[in-house]
């Protein structure tokens, strides 16, 4: 892969519960890691729910291997991208050879 393609800023973030002064759990979104991606495989489907069109629409994020990316799992990790959220529904370490890392996600409803 071309380090040219890397030419999308993406933004990972890992939901914490946070304390406040009057000991409120709350839980929180905080920024974990943040670089260059390459965005591909833009896919998915529109479907019909109570009468209105719901975007199913999923993205593919390749970014460079690194301890910060690999930390990163399904659960309880999302990734912003150009404004949008969106939800790691997996995870290919393109068969272990510590250059690439592919997060495939899918776009969150608000």
């Amino acid at each position: 892969m071309e380090i040219a393609l890397l030419n999308a800023r993406v933004m990972f973030q890992k939901n914490a519960v946070t304390v406040d002064a009057i000991c409120n759990h709350k839980n929180e979104w905080t920024d974990v890691y943040s670089c260059y991606a390459t965005v591909s495989g833009e896919g998915g489907t529109e479907t019909q729910v109570a009468g209105t069109t719901v975007d199913n629409a999923d993205l593919a994020f390749t970014v460079r291997y690194c301890r910060k990316s690999a930390e990163i799992t399904t659960d309880g990790y999302r990734v912003l991208f150009g404004g949008e959220i969106y939800n790691v529904l997996s995870i290919d370490h393109m068969n272990y050879k510590r250059k690439y890392i592919k997060f495939r996600c899918q776009k969150v409803r608000r």
